[in-house]
């Protein structure tokens, strides 16, 4: 009896835990910024300060700006989801099965990919409103004001993820049921809600941070928060005679850091 797994299988396995996550894995890693290609442990996100132009005599020198630079560290951390293929469950040639064990491994890789930025927007510098109300059109406004007041960039880069109660709330305000969906064109990930209002790309997700009947929501640029990835989603599958099985392990290498904490905006909003 062979005790390898079918060549064509493996590959083909593989690359559907990696479509799987690059689709719906998660739901965050296009809504920041990303460096891919890591190599060693961690890797660093500069930041750049703001500069003010200066007025120049004739012939004069060009004035220098004092710009601040710092470099923020992201550290990278190891993840894996492991899974055993009994051989009778023949996964070779059943493809819904074997679609089922690829998307499984991929989907819990990509909460974790999620998990670690919504922990980096959790250092945000800024709370709008506190959390003895819902989302309401008031405490929205005033998180809009706070990111203006920051001078945190408007340029089609700004992203709202919002708790499912929150976008219920939200529904109800016609300034945003009425707007327009983003097509999938313009999005990283596909069929999934998305609405674009007030400059911003507002996502519902259900893994934000509930504390005493609290959710914390966030408002964010881009920039603001950096993600690295040395090692993208891969698959390993090896034989195991004594459980007459094949073991896959999905990994992933990766790390989320905050950049600039005066980039995001908490929301704080009751559930209960």
């Amino acid at each position: 009896m062979s005790t390898s797994i079918d060549q064509a299988f493996v590959k083909q396995f593989e690359r559907e835990v990696h479509e799987a996550y690059q689709r719906q894995g998660s739901k965050l890693r296009g809504t920041v910024r990303v460096k891919t290609g890591v190599v060693g442990g961690a890797t660093v996100f500069q930041k750049v300060g703001t500069a003010a132009a200066q007025t120049k005599g004739r012939h004069a020198r060009v004035p220098v700006t004092a710009m601040e630079y710092s470099a923020v560290e992201v550290p990278l951390v190891d993840f894996y989801v492991g899974e055993w293929i009994d051989r009778l469950d023949e996964l070779k040639t059943n493809i819904d099965e074997r679609q089922v064990l690829a998307h499984a491994g991929a989907f819990a890789l990509g909460r974790k990919t999620d998990e670690i930025i919504v922990q980096a927007l959790l250092g945000g510098a800024v709370t709008a409103g506190d959390g003895s109300t819902g989302l309401s059109k008031a405490k929205v406004l005033q998180a809009f004001e706070d990111l203006g007041i920051a001078e945190v960039p408007d340029d089609g880069q700004r992203f709202a993820i919002i708790g499912w109660r929150q976008w219920s709330d939200l529904l109800d305000l016609q300034e945003f049921a009425s707007a327009e969906f983003v097509g999938d064109d313009q999005l990283p990930w596909r069929g999934i809600q998305a609405k674009r209002w007030l400059g911003t790309t507002w996502l519902p997700h259900s893994g934000l941070p509930l504390v005493n009947g609290v959710r914390t929501c966030f408002w964010y640029h881009k920039s603001a928060v950096g993600h690295a990835i040395g090692q993208e989603v891969t698959s390993d599958i090896t034989w195991h005679g004594d459980r007459a099985a094949h073991f896959v392990a999905n990994s992933m290498s990766q790390g989320a850091g905050l950049i600039d904490p005066t980039g995001v905006i908490k929301l704080p909003c009751r559930e209960a």
